[in-house]
């Protein structure tokens, strides 16, 4: 009888051993899943459509035998009801980590509360939560930049720059007259990117007067409207143009070209962000600087943190400010280094 017994403990041992083989086999051959769904404030927008590109390849470089990807994207254009609605659809369909690129930083209660039912970690990024919110639930992550950084930079840009070359001061008044575009009302980057530029630009010693601002949401057609109207308040007064990011800088630009302005008396502009176009603009001289955002360091962090977050795997490796948030510097852009960001995005 106890020979029966060891002889059936060994039998079940051997199934269960077998049995576990299997499991692991399987495991092997289907592997994990990393089911991304992302939802983004508007994919019209230069800087956020390159990111997206960016997050994509690295995402998908991480594919193979034993973990596959699937990244689904939904654009919210500028509506957060339609981003809450997709945000649903998304956790409906199985997506197990979700990225969003809020339409309103202030409002992510609905989507946090969604995610949390369903047990499905949140990476926010590009327009950053207000504090608060990310303290609504321990799975919550931002990825972006810091949007001081920017603005102190391309302060820093435009100082070197009026300091330079004194032709700037057309009027020879001593001073500089100066006209912001900013990316929305009362949104935190904006306004943190315009004071720190104009701050940073008085302390290097820069005499600055104030013609105008327009709000022209990030965006290059609308900025050019904009900065015609300004153009016709303010006839060959200004000289110097501070854009919270390129697109808006180059619709300035537009807006000089569409009234062919001659090139001596054209402002000096500023973007932030890198894009292609923008880099590309400072390539030719038609801007003078801009900030890189680091789309490429931005779409890696995030590619990283949602597999460590479905795998489990990784997250030591993590730079964590704060515990849950990953910044990526700037880095300023002029005609002289111009190239090495344009090699960044070379295949």
């Amino acid at each position: 009888m106890k020979r029966r017994k060891i002889a059936a403990a060994v039998l079940l041992f051997a199934i269960s051993a077998a049995g576990a083989s299997g499991c692991q086999s399987s495991q092997e051959t289907f592997g994990e899943k990393v089911y991304a769904g992302v939802t983004c404030y508007d994919q019209s927008d230069t800087f956020v459509s390159e990111l997206l590109d960016c997050f994509k390849e690295e995402l998908e470089s991480y594919g193979g035998d034993t973990l596959e990807v699937n990244v689904t994207v939904r654009d919210a254009a500028g509506s957060q009801r339609t981003q809450n609605d997709q945000v649903k659809e998304l956790l409906d369909g199985g997506c197990n980590v979700l990225c969003v690129n809020l339409v309103d930083r202030a409002d992510p209660s609905e989507i946090i509360d969604l995610a949390r039912e369903q047990e499905v970690p949140v990476i926010f990024f590009n327009r950053e939560p207000v504090a608060e919110d990310m303290l609504q639930w321990d799975r919550i992550y931002y990825v972006g930049a810091d949007a001081k950084q920017s603005g102190v930079m391309q302060g820093e840009l435009a100082a070197d720059v009026i300091q330079g070359d004194s032709s700037i001061d057309r009027n020879r008044d001593g001073k500089i007259q100066y006209v912001v575009l900013e990316g929305e009302a009362g949104h935190q980057d904006a306004i943190i990117r315009t004071e720190n530029a104009v701050d940073t630009l008085r302390k290097k010693g820069i005499q600055l007067e104030k013609l105008s601002y327009g709000i022209a949401n990030w965006n290059r057609a609308q900025a050019q409207t904009r900065m015609m109207q300004i153009i016709s308040e303010h006839p060959n007064k200004i000289e110097l143009v501070l854009a919270n990011n390129d697109d808006m800088a180059l619709g300035a630009l537009d807006a000089y070209e569409k009234l062919n302005v001659t090139e001596s008396a054209l402002p000096v502009f500023f973007g932030i962000d890198g894009t292609e176009v923008g880099l590309e603009a400072v390539a030719d001289s038609r801007l003078s600087g801009t900030v890189y955002n680091d789309k490429e360091g931005q779409g890696e962090a995030m590619a990283k943190l949602a597999v460590s977050l479905i795998t489990g795997k990784g997250m030591e490796d993590m730079e964590f400010e704060k515990e849950r948030y990953v910044y990526l510097p700037y880095s300023k852009v002029t005609s002289e280094n111009v190239s090495e960001f344009i090699r960044k995005r070379e295949p």
